[in-house]
């Protein structure tokens, strides 16, 4: 009896044991258990973690974002239980599942303190990226991996960089995170720290962010700045493009700060010394200098003299003969060309360029070959209301006026004698190299007809006319019945009496006799008149023969002396 009892004893002490022992187990299983490497059997890591039995752990569990942990026997390692036996009677653990529930409940922790985490890209899914946090795998969202879009994340990959959880559910397995919300919270104490020390003159290194017609935003590390086109070089730069490129990184310099706008305008080009320095000396007036053509508009070109130095050859001083024709017809862009400076303005940083004054003044040329009082020979380049147009010896045109084309005739009417393309001589008349005008004309080839018929002819003397033309305010007579010497007799220069001042009691070719009152040589017209004749054969007549005094009249006067004249002459028949 007693053998029974303590038998029976005995073996409720080992079920107690038993089942004390298996009831811990149970509660080890699906927890992370410590354990020691006691063995490597091939591709596995053999561990005790204090059970009946060993387990067994893939060596390959035992690497971490690619890079294989140094593991040798007698190392302390964690690893997960996942069921106390297998079919063979071991101990079913995991590395992986460890390292994870380690990691899920650091992360817990970190998210619900808004701290951020530390991981490492390494694999791409579709809308992002994986990321290993030390054990538990995120999802990256593409939208998420930086401010701006990246093109290329190669870079980024197997580097270790924090990162913000944005949301976790431990249930499911899954993590999303953000490097951008880390990038924008660091940018925003970068910018708040650099604004508060920004100052005008300041020197900072940038990154150009973006680039637009009108210059280029540079990042400067938190905040960005506006670098126009014209602050970029002291050169010409036709668009920023040319010089800058997305991703560069450039010194800049603070210009102009707002701090209640914010608003950063920078510049490159005051890095370097200002070429306008001294440009008056380096660039004399007169001077001569090869430039370089940068830039062709419609009212002339720019010439570069230096980086940084550009002068303007306005249209007008680009040819001495080519009027009124593009810039982009004289020269071309890139063309290397002989300049002199007309003017420099430091201040307003303006050069004013010659391109004709390099070459000789065909005006000037012309006046020395050609003084006035030369004839030469000419084609008619044009014809127009007001005379013609001849060309003449350096590609230059001399015009002759309506008024220069004949001695007898109108303008109007002497100009329908010519064409276009006849070549016809020409006297110089006036050469105005200033003006660059030349005036030429045909008539006076020939000598004035005029002159000729009125030499002697003086104011005062009376003289026999032949009737031109009557017309209804006088009557035109030839003087001397020369019609190169045409005289007007106006209407009321006609007669003494009121009566006898009609035009239509003359015909053309009647023979009157006139006193000749003016002689304007300069315009070529005579005046006369019938009526101081008659005056003054009146007054001689008075003189001679009687006075108001003696009672006679005028036509006694004038009978008597006209008896007189008779009888004179029959004496002298007589005789």
């Amino acid at each position: 009896m007693a053998e029974a009892a303590t038998t029976h004893e005995t073996n409720e002490s080992f079920e107690a044991l038993l089942e004390e022992q298996l009831g811990n187990e149970g509660r080890l299983e699906g927890t992370v258990l410590k354990g020691t490497v006691i063995d490597f059997d091939g591709d596995d890591v053999v561990v005790d973690v204090g059970l009946k039995s060993e387990g067994r752990v893939a060596l390959k569990e035992f690497t971490k974002a690619g890079e294989a942990e140094d593991l040798k026997i007698g190392d302390t390692v964690e690893v997960f239980l996942e069921r106390f036996e297998d079919k063979e009677g071991q101990a079913v653990l995991s590395r992986d599942k460890a390292r994870r529930e380690e990691a899920w409940n650091q992360l817990e922790k970190a998210y619900n303190n808004g701290e951020r985490v530390t991981g490492q890209i390494y694999g791409r899914v579709k809308g992002g990226f994986t990321v290993d946090l030390n054990g538990a795998t995120a999802f990256l969202p593409g939208s998420q991996v930086d401010i701006r879009p990246v093109r290329d994340v190669t870079p980024l990959m197997g580097t270790p960089q924090p990162f913000q959880i944005l949301k976790m559910d431990r249930s499911r397995g899954n993590i999303v995170v953000s490097r951008r919300a880390v990038l924008e919270e660091t940018r925003a104490e970068q910018r708040n720290e650099l604004v508060a020390s920004l100052k005008e003159g300041q020197v900072l290194p940038g990154t150009v962010k973006n680039i637009t017609d009108y210059g280029a935003f540079v990042d400067l590390g938190g905040v960005d700045g506006l670098l126009h086109v014209t602050d970029i070089s002291w050169k010409r730069v036709n668009h920023p493009s040319d010089v800058l490129s997305i991703g560069q990184n450039i010194n800049v310099q603070v210009i102009r700060f707002n701090p209640e706008t914010q608003r950063i305008s920078l510049g490159m080009k005051q890095l370097e010394a200002d070429p306008w320095e001294g440009a008056s000396q380096k660039y004399p007036v007169g001077a001569k200098f090869t430039g370089r053509v940068t830039n062709i508009t419609d009212y002339g070109a720019f010439v570069e003299l230096e980086p940084g130095i550009e002068g303007l050859v306005h249209v007008s001083e680009m040819s001495w003969v080519k009027k009124n024709v593009h810039p982009g017809k004289i020269v071309s862009t890139s063309q290397e060309i002989e300049v002199m400076v007309l003017d420099v303005d430091e201040q307003k940083r303006r050069i004013s360029l010659g391109l004709k004054q390099c070459v000789p003044n065909p005006w000037a040329e012309f006046a020395e070959k050609h003084p006035v009082g030369s004839t030469l020979e000419g084609e008619i380049k044009n014809i127009t209301e007001f005379g013609l147009f001849v060309g003449l010896p350096g590609d230059i045109d001399g015009m002759v006026h309506l008024s220069d084309l004949s001695w007898t005739e109108s303008g109007e009417e002497a100009i329908k004698n010519y064409k276009k393309g006849d070549v016809i001589q020409v006297k110089v008349l006036d050469v105005d190299v200033e003006k660059e005008r030349i005036s030429l004309g045909v008539k006076q080839l020939e000598s004035d007809p005029f002159e000729a018929a009125v030499a002697g002819l003086q104011k005062g003397e009376v003289v026999t006319c032949t009737v031109h033309e009557v017309h209804e305010n006088g009557i035109d007579v030839k003087v001397r019945g020369d019609e190169n010497a045409i005289a007007t007799i106006r209407r009321s220069e006609l007669g003494r009496e009121r009566s006898e001042q009609r035009p239509d009691r003359f015909a053309p070719g009647e023979k009157v006799d006139a006193k000749i009152t003016q002689v304007d040589r300069k315009n070529r017209r005579i005046s006369a008149s019938i009526k101081q004749r008659e005056l003054e054969e009146e007054k001689e007549a008075m003189a001679e023969y009687g006075s108001a005094e003696t009672g006679a009249s005028l036509g006694d006067i004038l009978g008597t002396k006209l008896r007189d004249a008779m009888q004179g002459g029959e004496d002298s028949d007589k005789s």
